[in-house]
């Protein structure tokens, strides 16, 4: 008869890994296995580029929320404020008209530059033209230009002399030239038009490089089965393209929301505040009317609504590939 005696304390500690190693039972043994896989040489590469990023991004961030909760002109001592920044923000019709301008834009500016780009993706993937380089080059021209040719640019395209109101009486629809920029009714539209046609470009490369990464063989397969060009891009073409979809919705939303220069160039916010938008407020608050804290606030709020809806798109689009 045998009989079975209760392992001892070296048996007990010495387990193993699935891949054969003996498992890190202490801190200290914890410590060593970590520095045995030998990680710290990716930590090294990205220290330079950490470094910054708290400098330059994290550290000015805390900075504007500290500031936001106080009363400073800039200059003098400021007197604490407390949340009263971030009340008075949440209760300015002004602030939340401007955010309405800014989901204007957002339409505008993300929506309908994708719907673009995924439109001309789709018809260049299928139809060989000649010199397509070219034409991918003058399309893509609008995102490389500074922000202040385009606006410029634009003022003088939508002027009441400008161009396209002389190309209206041309053609017998004088009735309906106006100061564009300069009307209640049409500015804000007039300005996102103009952001439309500076990111459709960006879109548009972004889409056709993720067709060029689509297997033959499932267009091929569709038109096998029947499938024209409407359905194959939205059998094939669209879902293979998820993950630039939502690329190109983070990178123009984002522009959409934070949207300044394009604005401030050509109506200054104007006519009225037809076309104020948030980072209006910001530049008239520090450098115009010196309310340091409550722009500072009215940026922290900007920033929180930005990281929110990125981290959307992004669920959104990690949903549907899980």
């Amino acid at each position: 008869m045998t009989t079975r005696t209760a392992p001892g304390p070296a048996a007990r500690t010495a387990k193993t890994t699935e891949a054969g190693r003996p498992a890190a039972t202490t801190p200290r043994d914890r410590v060593r296995a970590w520095a045995a896989r030998q990680y710290w040489p990716a930590f090294l590469y990205l220290a330079p580029a950490a470094v910054f990023y708290v400098l330059f991004v994290l550290r000015p961030l805390g900075q504007t929320a500290w500031v936001s909760l106080f009363h400073w002109d800039g200059i003098t001592l400021g007197r604490w404020a407390g949340l009263d920044n971030y009340t008075a923000l949440f209760t300015d019709g002004r602030i939340l008209a401007a955010m309405g301008h800014s989901l204007v834009f957002v339409v505008f500016y993300a929506f309908f530059p994708v719907a673009i780009g995924l439109a001309l993706a789709g018809l260049m993937s299928r139809i060989k033209v000649r010199g397509l380089s070219f034409f991918r080059a003058v399309l893509f021209l609008p995102q490389i230009l500074a922000t202040v040719v385009v606006a410029v640019s634009w003022r003088w395209v939508y002027d009441i002399d400008g161009p396209l109101n002389a190309i209206l009486r041309a053609v017998g629809l004088g009735s309906f030239a106006r100061a564009w920029l300069g009307d209640y009714s049409t500015a804000l539209p007039s300005v996102g038009l103009v952001g439309t046609w500076v990111m459709f470009g960006l879109c548009m490369v972004l889409f056709l490089a993720g067709v060029q990464k689509i297997p033959v063989e499932l267009y091929e397969s569709a038109r096998l089965d029947g499938c024209g060009p409407i359905r194959e891009f939205f059998t094939v073409t669209l879902p293979a393209l998820r993950g630039e979809c939502a690329v190109a919705l983070v990178l123009t939303v984002t522009y959409a929301l934070r949207n300044f220069d394009l604005v401030w160039n050509t109506t200054a916010g104007g006519p009225g505040s037809s076309t104020t938008v948030p980072s209006v407020f910001i530049y008239q608050g520090a450098f115009l009317t010196r309310e340091v804290g409550a722009a500072s606030a009215i940026s922290i709020c900007l920033t929180a609504v930005v990281l929110v809806v990125t981290a959307v798109i992004m669920r959104l689009v990690r949903g549907k590939e899980s």
